[in-house]
């Protein structure tokens, strides 16, 4: 599992580049140094919550993105496998619970 700064280093670096921008662009468009876009891109430093926001402003950006933490592919089928025996599951249980209290029903009524 990430930590929070690598995290940070991932969504930041690949936000830039989706724009289009170099650290210098970002840089300069958040008002930081090129240098200090350098290591937090490294997850050498942290950034303060001001400048994470001029981040995200500078990114057009909410800063929550700068932290999702995407579900891996394998993560995302084994919780939709497991979604899917659920649904089952219950499937399964309703119509059996039809299918006896029907039965019941049957079996009183002709006695």
């Amino acid at each position: 599992m990430e930590n929070i700064r690598e995290v940070l280093a991932r969504n930041l670096k690949e936000k830039r580049q989706a724009f289009g921008i170099t650290q210098s662009e970002l840089a300069e468009r958040a008002d930081i140094s090129t240098n200090f876009i350098a290591l937090i891109e490294t997850r050498k430093k942290f950034p303060a919550p001001e400048t994470l926001e001029r981040l995200a402003n500078a990114l057009d950006i909410e800063i929550s993105e700068l932290f999702a933490n995407p579900v891996s592919p394998e993560t995302a089928l084994r919780n939709l496998h497991h979604a899917i025996l659920d649904d089952l599951d219950r499937a399964i249980g309703e119509a059996l619970d039809k299918a006896i209290g029907r039965r019941c029903k049957e079996g009183t009524g002709k006695g």
